[in-house]
């Protein structure tokens, strides 16, 4: 195959590279469900307005000024760098995109992590009403089509964004996927859309379904999980490549691991935020009409209506390349 041109149109540039098409290498395949999109498409077309953003954004209250949801390459290298001068946002974008494509790299693979373990839930056919800048989405009409998870399928999501979250990290900094040591110090530096992303995690795959004991739940339901239960869940099917572990047993294994070793963080973070089920429903009902005896829904809801993992992760993702775009001109 010849090499093909891409290149990104924005208000004020044009940045383009020759992209080499991807081969994935022997001792780092790349997953045959990957997005063929590049990486400024993907920055370009995030959303500014819908169920992902005001969701995130109603996190706000716990962690004011840390996420403004940057859209847009051009944007996201100037809001980045700090940089006003245009032929050098050119050469850091021009710089971005060749080191997202390069087949040595983990940026792709961080890419599949984020999009897959949100590709699980179901996304409600709302795409009228989510838009609806400033009206309500009214949940107790889609209560015919949501059904809760039960506490185990809950805590074993969790778990699973748990480990994406490890896994993307070690794929974007270049180390071994099971750097359970380098992913916790790096945590407790979390900032912008990973901090926002970690948040939400705990906020709504944790406390709003499972309350605020969601910790021992977790580690409950874990330390009970058997190998076949785990693989009849379609998240860890989808992920379990990049898990690990040579066996479902040492998957398993990983993930109890990978739980261990964040709960603390996780545990102090909802102190120090005073995160609670009441506060963070109380927000969420800004935009999305519930009753307070149906509040057992909105985590499924939830699932089923946002991709917060995709959306930050893409963001990252982009935060990333850009800063080491920077570092290497």
């Amino acid at each position: 195959m010849h090499p093909t041109g891409n290149s990104i149109q924005n208000s004020k540039l044009k940045i383009s590279v020759t992209c080499h098409p991807i081969t994935p290498l022997p001792h780092h395949p790349l997953p045959k469900t990957m997005s063929k999109k590049t990486i400024h498409a993907l920055v370009d077309e995030l959303p500014t307005r819908n169920i992902t953003v005001f969701t995130l954004k109603s996190l706000d209250t716990f962690l004011p000024g840390t996420w403004d949801n940057p859209v847009g390459f051009e944007h996201t290298i100037r809001t980045v760098t700090r940089e006003k001068d245009d032929a050098l946002i050119q050469q850091i974008g021009e710089r971005a995109i060749q080191l997202f494509n390069d087949r040595s790299q983990g940026y792709q693979r961080a890419l599949w992590l984020y999009q897959t373990i949100d590709s699980t839930g179901s996304a409600l056919g709302t795409a009228a009403l989510v838009n609806k800048v400033g009206e309500k989405v009214p949940l107790l009409g889609f209560l015919n089509r949501i059904t809760p998870k039960p506490e185990k399928a809950q805590a074993i999501d969790l778990s699973l964004k748990l480990v994406t979250e490890v896994a993307a990290f070690c794929a974007i900094n270049g180390i071994p996927g099971d750097s359970l040591k380098d992913f916790v110090r790096a945590l407790g530096d979390y900032g912008g859309e990973s901090l926002i992303r970690m948040a939400a995690l705990v906020a709504f795959d944790g406390i709003v379904p499972l309350g605020p004991t969601f910790l021992k739940t977790v580690q409950a339901s874990i330390e009970k999980l058997t190998p076949k239960e785990l693989e009849d869940n379609k998240a860890f099917k989808n992920i379990q490549e990049a898990i690990p572990g040579r066996s479902t047993r040492e998957n398993l294994e990983f993930i109890e691991k990978s739980f261990d070793s964040t709960k603390g963080w996780m545990e102090k973070f909802v102190a120090s935020k005073g995160l609670t089920r009441q506060k963070i429903t109380t927000n969420l009902q800004g935009f999305i009409d519930f009753s307070d005896d149906k509040a057992d829904y909105l985590g499924a809801f939830l699932d089923m209506s946002t991709n917060y993992y995709e959306h930050t992760g893409i963001q990252t993702l982009a935060h990333r390349l850009i800063e080491r775009a920077v570092a290497e001109i």
